[in-house]
């Protein structure tokens, strides 16, 4: 490991009586005081992502005085992000994360600046929005983003404090290519897209987001003021169930390929639009758990197909469901006419993708297959699963 960075930020101009007295819990921390503080309100952070990471980590950015905060996102706030993304209420359904997010900001401190960054980032204008910045938190959902961010701020030297969660887990690292290893050394090559669940599939637990977004924010306080040990070279995880949290030390790779260049990240991560259209036309979409069973409750017209085997089927069915077990699919046999979208599902979901691909093949239209299968539902649902 290299040597242990300098604070990241010069002071500003000294506070006045106003601002002393506002931020007096954290000046009066040993090894803090006003020195500290007063890099805190010159610093300049970007933070990718409105959602359950960044509505939980910038409203401690801006009230810990953090004196500039871009904000990166292109997305509207649903109905569906307010169990998690709680800087975000009914009202703002429908508006730009960005406006919302920034609107908690100013009922935390008029005083901090947020500047808005509603286009997509892209390899195109990534660079350009960085070097405006001291440092850039990465708070996204998705592995092109992650890969981007962390490729451009290499490019850019500019160190990067990224978080991630799933389900009941989460995740927070530093990458920093002047004093260690970076996202890239930690994961090489990016999961392949069949292998990666979204929080809309996989769902995620709401505490979580704050867990891991203070944890962010944490971690750029220390990178701005200087303070504590930072995570350079160790990644934590977090388990939500067991209440337990470990720490993964890791290297740079010493023989990787230098980065040099931004790329297409959505092609690099299997994800770029023609691959995910070509599945989409060939396999059906995935619909997740709790979206068929809001589906159910609402009365829409489902079909539901079983294409397991029956003496899996004689365990645990979905109510309502008929069985067509993939081999007998495959060798010409048809799921019984309906109204509605058909919903095909498995013990997880390897068969029913297969089946959802043949079936769009034969020409039935309206197919998708349930993400996680049986197991997934039985999760949310097992009132709705029976013998």
């Amino acid at each position: 490991m290299r040597a242990r960075p300098a604070p990241l930020v010069e002071p500003s101009a000294p506070l006045n009586p106003e601002r002393i007295a506002r931020f007096s819990r954290q000046i009066m921390l040993p090894g803090f005081g006003e020195l500290a503080q007063r890099r805190l309100a010159a610093a300049r952070v970007l933070v990718v992502g409105a959602g359950g990471l960044g509505s939980a980590l910038v409203p401690y950015l801006a009230g810990a005085g953090v004196g500039t905060i871009g904000i990166a996102d292109d997305d509207l706030v649903e109905l569906s992000n307010l169990h998690r993304q709680v800087s975000h209420g009914l009202a703002d359904v429908g508006r730009p994360k960005v406006d919302s997010l920034a609107d908690t900001v100013a009922m935390i401190d008029p005083e901090c600046r947020v500047v808005r960054h509603t286009e997509r980032l892209s390899a195109a204008n990534i660079r350009d929005i960085l070097a405006r910045y001291d440092v850039v938190v990465d708070g996204s959902d998705n592995f092109p983003t992650r890969y981007l961010t962390n490729d451009a701020a290499l490019l850019e030297g500019k160190p990067l404090v990224w978080g991630a969660i799933l389900r009941y887990h989460g995740q927070v690292g530093l990458a920093w290519h002047a004093y260690g290893p970076t996202y890239r050394d930690l994961f090489p090559l990016p999961p392949s897209p069949d292998e990666v669940l979204s929080c809309e599939l996989g769902g995620v637990l709401p505490s979580l987001c704050a867990t891991v977004g203070a944890l962010m924010a944490n971690e750029v306080l220390k990178l701005v003021t200087g303070i504590g040990e930072l995570l350079l070279g160790r990644v934590m995880t977090i388990d939500a169930l067991s209440g337990r949290s470990r720490e993964i030390a890791y290297e740079a790779i010493a023989d990787a390929p230098a980065v040099t260049s931004l790329i297409d990240y959505e092609v690099f991560c299997g994800v770029d639009g023609a691959a995910s259209a070509a599945q989409a036309a060939t396999s059906g979409a995935p619909i997740s758990a709790a979206e068929l069973l809001r589906r159910m409750r609402s009365g829409e017209p489902l079909r539901l197909l079983d294409v397991r085997e029956p003496i899996e089927a004689a365990l645990r069915r979905i109510d309502g469901s008929e069985l067509v077990p993939l081999g007998e699919l495959a060798a010409g046999a048809e799921p019984v006419p309906g109204d509605g979208a058909l919903v095909v599902y498995c013990e997880q979901d390897t068969r029913s993708r297969r089946a959802a691909r043949l079936l769009r093949e034969r020409g039935h239209a309206d197919v998708v297959y349930l993400a996680g299968g049986i197991d997934a539902f039985s999760s949310v649902a097992g009132e709705l699963v029976h013998r």
